[in-house]
């Protein structure tokens, strides 16, 4: 290969990873987006009212309600509500956004508690935001690894950015992949598609030049010989590096990586990053 067909090569995948990265972005700066999040509430069996959103809210064994006083309107599912409405029980990781003017009230169920996640356009949250610091991305951090599926997918319970709360996932496999010539594992969860991995992790550079408690790796679905490629380019913040709102999942012990991975996304701004 020349000397151009390299440049070539590496201004394509630098285009690639920016479009991506843009991408990234603009998911996170939606209107309604993680950054948009005024509060996190807690449901109880006793109603409760919340500066941030209309109604009093109350969970129970049947499942979420609200109660919305005169004058006050939620839209849920295209559908202008009034009084008491029944969200029902809603699954583990689940979720209905209910319109509220130019809010999205999130009603959803994390660790096994059900919860209302108000989402304001004019959070200053997110009409500051400046975008995420990210390392250049760089060929040598994308990697081809192998996943092995485990015989039966194995629960893995996790803690979460909020103290106390735990998640469960069923791990379906792991994925074992070399850096600089050194083995490395990492337990996989499901991804967003079908067939696609999301793994969770640490490495030398948490805490100091990327957020501590968790980063995140999508993967696409393994080839048939369980090949699967590793961008760590693509390395992303979850919602709880930007903000406290969040309940988002830590890493299992084993995917604490006792390696520098200097790719992917920084430190937030927001956090104290540059």
């Amino acid at each position: 290969m020349t000397v151009q067909d390299t440049t070539a090569d590496l201004s394509a995948f630098t285009h690639d990873w920016q479009e991506w990265h843009t991408g990234q972005e603009t998911r996170l700066a939606d209107p309604h987006g993680f950054l948009a999040v005024t509060g996190l509430h807690w449901l109880a069996d006793e109603p409760q009212r919340f500066p941030d959103a209309p109604g009093a809210w109350s969970t129970g064994a049947d499942g979420v309600v609200v109660v919305l006083g005169d004058g006050e309107e939620l839209v849920v599912d295209g559908t202008p509500v009034h009084g008491e409405h029944r969200f029902g029980v809603i699954p583990e990781r689940g979720g209905v956004n209910a319109v509220w003017g130019d809010a999205v009230i999130e009603v959803a169920k994390r660790g096994g508690h059900d919860i209302v996640r108000p989402r304001h356009p004019d959070n200053p949250l997110r009409t500051a935001f400046t975008g995420t610091p990210a390392y250049a991305p760089q060929p040598r951090w994308s990697v081809t690894g192998r996943y092995t599926a485990f015989d039966e997918p194995r629960p893995t319970t996790v803690g979460a950015a909020v103290e106390g709360l735990e998640h469960v996932y069923d791990a379906p496999g792991r994925v074992e992949f070399e850096l600089d010539g050194r083995p490395l594992a990492l337990t996989a969860f499901p991804g967003h598609g079908p067939g696609s991995l999301l793994v969770l992790f640490t490495d030398a550079t948490s805490g100091v030049t990327t957020y501590a408690a968790n980063r995140a790796l999508s993967l696409g679905a393994p080839a048939a010989d369980g090949t699967v490629v590793l961008d760590f380019n693509r390395a992303t913040n979850l919602p709880c590096a930007y903000t406290d709102l969040a309940t988002c999942p830590l890493p299992p012990a084993e995917n604490r990586l006792p390696v520098a991975i200097e790719a992917g996304e920084k430190l937030p701004r927001e956090r104290g990053g540059s």
